[in-house]
């Protein structure tokens, strides 16, 4: 990518977008697009093909998501189906339309089979059953690859997908009805904190076991690969690292401060058992995560501090 190469990041706002955008502008790219969601609605298609006929970008990073956790999901399985269909279809298709050089399309880990073989390889997908707590959003991740990779088969068209592992980091959600296990555990540590708790609640039973990836570490990666990769495999990128709820608990309890207990819902889901990414494609690229969970952690929870807690 040339330093002054037109790039839309759509989803900038979010997590990973954010973190894109970061990323971006520390190494030198400064003619970066980025629209909120009041500026572009990516579900509307009018839209998106306006903004693609007047900006014509180069590259473009697609972050742009619904996303939430396990209740989020239960509650709102239209949402989540019919929103990413409609954002992915919209901006991948405009992209060919108006001449985009090279696209990035950003999946996640839930397109595996929930009981695929650990550590999950690209070449499991479709292999099985999907877990049922995020199959609504995981039937949309496996059609935006589909679309990808169709279009690179029929037009020649340009397109990567990459598979991140369970993110977070500075720029997560922290809404209660709609977060991720560990923004979702900083709030209600912190929270329980402040109020002089004796316990907190978790839901599961704990022992399901996660690999998480600091946000920053998945920016670098999704860089890389734009300047880099042109295949149509698809590729995983997580830390290699797995932690089971109950120890992620204890490590967000003692990050926060936290001097209560911790007790676990059985009554509530635990999700897929055991999800570890086999990411030695992207790792044969040079590309490593920098940062490990407890730095992570801090970062995250300082954000949260000054970003989220003190307003």
């Amino acid at each position: 990518m040339d330093r002054n190469a037109r790039i839309y990041v759509a989803g900038h706002r979010g997590l990973v977008g954010s973190a894109i955008l970061r990323k971006l502008r520390e190494a030198g790219f400064r003619n970066i697009l980025a629209r909120d969601r009041r500026e572009l609605d990516l579900t509307d298609q009018a839209a998106v093909t306006r903004f693609f006929a007047e900006a014509r970008p180069e590259y473009v990073f697609l972050a742009a998501a619904r996303v939430g956790g396990i209740r989020a999901n239960s509650s709102f399985p239209a949402d989540f189906i019919r929103d990413n269909l409609l954002i992915q279809t919209h901006v991948i298709d405009a992209s060919r339309r108006f001449g985009t050089a090279k696209l990035l399309f950003l999946g996640s880990s839930c397109i595996y089979p929930r009981l695929a073989p650990q550590p999950i390889r690209e070449e499991y997908l479709l292999s099985g059953p999907l877990e049922p707590t995020n199959e609504w959003y995981a039937v949309a991740k496996i059609a935006g690859i589909k679309m990808v990779q169709s279009f690179r088969r029929q037009y020649g068209f340009r397109g990567i997908c990459l598979m991140p592992t369970n993110l977070y980091g500075p720029g997560d959600n922290f809404d209660p009805e709609g977060s991720h296990v560990i923004p979702a555990l900083i709030r209600r540590f912190h929270e329980a904190k402040m109020a002089g708790a004796r316990e907190v609640v978790v839901w599961g039973s704990g022992t399901p076991r996660r690999e998480f990836l600091y946000v920053d570490d998945l920016a670098d990666a999704c860089i890389l690969l734009m300047k880099i990769y042109d295949g149509e495999e698809i590729v995983n990128v997580g830390s290699g690292e797995e932690v089971a709820i109950a120890e992620l608990a204890e490590a967000v309890r003692k990050t926060v401060g936290f001097e209560g207990n911790i007790r676990f819902d059985l009554s509530r889901p635990d999700g897929t058992p055991r999800k570890l990414l086999d990411s030695s494609r992207i790792r044969s690229l040079g590309w490593k995560p920098a940062i490990r969970l407890a730095e992570g952690l801090k970062s995250t929870y300082e954000w949260f501090l000054s970003q989220v807690a003190a307003k």
